[in-house]
């Protein structure tokens, strides 16, 4: 059993190990690069594919089903912070925090990021969605909402974390 990450007509399977690996080394990376609204919700959805919380080849997620904005240059900045965040992590940043080496954990990253290099975000049309529920609305049901944004850090890891989802981040419910 795996998981799918898919982007436009591509698409990439890891199994549960690989998943774990990909997602411990981004979550680095974003943890560390992340300063807008967006970039939290974007952390979001990485803290919600945790598999020690969802269960083993229960997560994955789909481009298509981010809200990247309204706007082009909005869509632009957000595709730009995923690229720089894996780039970050293909820099092995924090890697040595990780206790383990990772070493397909590269090919994963040139893979996802390729994905997103080539991926092209559709325009998010607020107007589908309830004015009354403002920002907090999800894209397709999945992407985390303003509301949702991944603001607690762990102390003790320094990436954020999924509160007030479970207890802890990626790396404690891993312990």
């Amino acid at each position: 059993m795996g998981n799918v990450f898919r982007g436009g007509g591509d698409s990439f399977s890891l199994s549960n190990g690989g998943t774990d690996v990909f997602l411990d080394v981004l979550t680095l990376a974003v943890s560390d690069l992340a300063r807008d609204a967006w970039d939290y919700r974007f952390a979001a959805l990485l803290t919600l594919q945790d598999q020690n919380v969802m269960g083993r080849g229960a997560v994955g997620f789909d481009l298509g089903e981010i809200d990247w904005g309204t706007t082009g240059a909005e869509r632009a900045r957000a595709k730009r912070f995923v690229v720089r965040a894996a780039e970050l992590a293909l820099r092995r940043h924090r890697w040595e925090e990780l206790g383990y080496e990772p070493p397909y954990a590269e090919g994963y990253l040139r893979r996802f990021k390729a994905m997103v290099e080539g991926y092209e975000p559709e325009a998010h049309d607020p107007a589908a969605h309830d004015p009354a529920a403002g920002p907090a609305v999800r894209h397709e049901g999945l992407f985390p909402g303003a509301d949702e944004a991944a603001v607690a850090s762990c102390v003790r890891h320094r990436v954020l974390s999924a509160l007030p989802f479970w207890e802890g981040c990626r790396f404690c419910t891993a312990s």
